[in-house]
């Protein structure tokens, strides 16, 4: 069974770093696409960044340069460095994870996280 478990949320003022963790079990973690999703209240869930098997990695725009998304395959974890935080950063924030990385781009991946809180005060 695929779980995925999201760690490192909190509250941080603008300007703060946060690294977000999501440990994955269940399936061989090296082949299977990953990325960070993030929904604040009222808004539509948002793609944050996705790191393809080759290492590859895509972000949106309003988090190049200040995230930093990375795994470590031996540990079968996921990473998301926050630098940098701004107020509308604020959001949960989700793992996700599927053998294709169509379905895990556009958002419809088979496996999700249960969510870790991000808060950045001004």
């Amino acid at each position: 069974q695929v779980q995925l478990v999201e760690s490192g949320g909190g509250s941080v003022q603008a300007g703060g770093s946060l690294r977000l963790s999501c440990a994955a079990s269940g399936y061989t973690y090296s082949r299977y696409y990953m990325g960070w999703f993030r929904q604040a209240p009222g808004k539509e869930r948002e793609r944050v960044a996705v790191i393809y098997s080759d290492g590859t990695t895509t972000y949106t725009n309003s988090v190049k340069g200040r995230f930093t998304i990375s795994k470590d395959n031996a540990k079968n974890t996921l990473y998301l460095q926050m630098n940098s935080l701004k107020p509308e950063d604020t959001a949960m924030y989700y793992c996700a994870a599927d053998p294709s990385s169509v379905k895990l781009w556009i958002g419809t991946a088979n496996y999700w996280g249960q969510g870790t809180q991000v808060t950045v005060s001004s």
